[in-house]
């Protein structure tokens, strides 16, 4: 599994819309870009996947943007990457040409048991579960120590 820069800023940008769920007003591409250091033009295509699989909801005019279509704890890493990633678990292909019995094994015994564990983490990781790490990383980075 390969996550590309675009799966990992629409997690980044999906967090930064979580930390504002609660404000209820919608964020602009440009304020999550200055926020982020992430390209304007590069957000606007990741927004545009998010919104084709219902996880942003997009406002227009002067007061637009987007927000979350559910809360965080409703969308989780799995949510995000697979309306990004073209292909985010791929099927291994087969180890040898010749032993059909070895590459059954290796694809049930190694590479399908990966698949599943890859999918169940990402499955277990919400948005509001990132936020939270987010805020304690935050509140440990503002910690002063005195020797």
């Amino acid at each position: 599994m390969k996550i590309s820069a675009k799966g990992r800023y629409g997690i980044a940008a999906m967090v930064f819309l979580a930390r504002n769920y609660d404000a209820s007003s919608p964020i602009t591409i440009i304020s999550i870009s200055e926020h982020l250091g992430i390209s304007k033009i590069y957000l606007e295509q990741v927004f545009s996947l998010l919104k084709r699989s219902r996880l942003v909801n997009s406002i227009k005019g002067s007061q637009g943007g987007y927000q979350l279509s559910r809360h965080p704890r409703e969308i989780n890493a799995y949510d995000v990457l697979s309306s990004i990633e073209i292909s985010l678990i791929e099927k291994a292909g087969p180890a040898t040409d010749k032993m059909d019995a070895l590459n059954r094994m290796l694809s049930r015994c190694v590479f399908d048991e990966l698949d599943r564990s890859i999918l169940e983490t990402l499955r277990g990781i919400s948005l509001e579960d990132l936020l939270t790490a987010l805020n304690h990383e935050e509140t440990d980075d503002s910690l002063m120590y005195f020797i």
